[in-house]
C-alpha cells in the first residue's frame, strides 16, 4: 500500500465523486502496468492506494512522483510532502502523518507574517506542500515548492481553490460563463485546484463569479 500525500475530506457523495476520480487518475498513470489497484481514505483522511501485481514496485514509485508519499519515517535534510493544515503568524504547520511545524523565516517567501503570505500566494487549506525535514526542528519549505509558489505570481493570476474536484471547478467555471477567461484548471491535490487566468483576467473578479458555485475555500493571486 502507498499513502498518498493528498486528503480526501469530504463526506456522502462528494467522497464517492473524489474517490470515482481518484480512480480515474490511477487508471490513467497506471494503465499499462501490470497492477491491480484499489483507492481508499485512511482514518486521516490521506487517500491510501492498494497496489499489486507484477509491476507494482513500478506504480508505487510512479504514484510517489506524482502525489508525493505519507511516511512514519523522516531522515534529517530530506524532502518530504504535507498538507497545509493549519497557520498563524508565527507559520504554517503542515500534516505529513504527523505535524510539521515551519515558522516564517523557514518559509522563505519574502518579507510578511505567515498569515500574509500565506494569503498572498493565495495557498488554501489543505494544499500539497514539499518541505525539507530538520531532526531539530528547523523544518524548510522546499525549493521546488518555493519556485512554483514565486511562478504563480509572476502569471497572469490564479483563484486557487479546495474542497472540489477538478472537474466541479471546471464545471463551475463554465457555468458562470467564464470559460474563455481561463487556461486550464490545475490540479495540486485531489481536492485542491488551481485556475490558472487569461491576461486580462481579473482573479477577484473570477472569484466572485464562481464563488458562489463552490462550497469551497477560494483565495486569489494577483500579480
Amino acid at each position: 500500500m502507498v499513502v498518498l500525500a493528498t486528503k480526501c475530506y469530504v463526506a456522502g457523495e462528494a467522497r464517492d465523486r473524489a474517490l470515482d476520480g481518484m480512480g480515474s487518475l490511477l487508471a490513467d498513470a497506471l494503465g499499462e502496468l501490470a497492477v491491480d489497484y484499489e483507492a481508499g481514505v485512511r482514518r486521516d483522511e490521506f487517500v491510501a492506494v492498494t497496489v499489486e501485481g507484477d509491476d507494482a514496485p513500478a506504480a508505487r514509485s510512479l504514484l510517489a512522483e506524482q502525489w508525493g508519499t505519507v511516511t512514519d519515517h523522516f531522515d534529517d535534510g530530506e524532502t518530504y510532502t504535507g498538507t497545509l493544515e493549519s497557520w498563524d503568524d508565527d507559520g504554517f504547520v503542515l500534516d505529513a502523518g504527523r505535524e510539521i511545524e515551519i515558522d516564517t523565516d523557514g518559509l522563505g517567501l519574502g518579507v510578511g507574517s505567515a498569515t500574509q503570505i500565506r494569503d498572498r500566494f493565495g495557498l488554501v487549506q489543505h494544499t500539497p506542500l514539499s518541505f525539507v525535514y530538520d531532526a531539530d526542528g528547523d523544518h524548510e519549505l522546499a525549493e521546488s515548492t518555493r519556485d512554483r509558489l514565486y511562478d504563480w505570481q509572476r502569471g497572469d493570476g490564479r483563484v486557487n481553490v479546495n474542497n472540489a474536484t477538478r472537474a466541479e471547478v471546471r464545471a463551475a467555471v463554465n457555468r458562470a460563463g467564464h470559460g474563455r477567461d481561463i487556461v486550464t484548471v490545475e490540479r495540486q491535490g485531489l481536492l485542491e485546484q488551481s485556475v490558472r487566468c487569461r491576461a486580462g483576467t481579473d482573479p477577484p473578479g473570477l472569484l466572485a463569479a464562481i464563488g458562489g458555485r463552490l462550497p469551497a475555500e477560494l483565495k486569489c493571486v494577483v500579480p
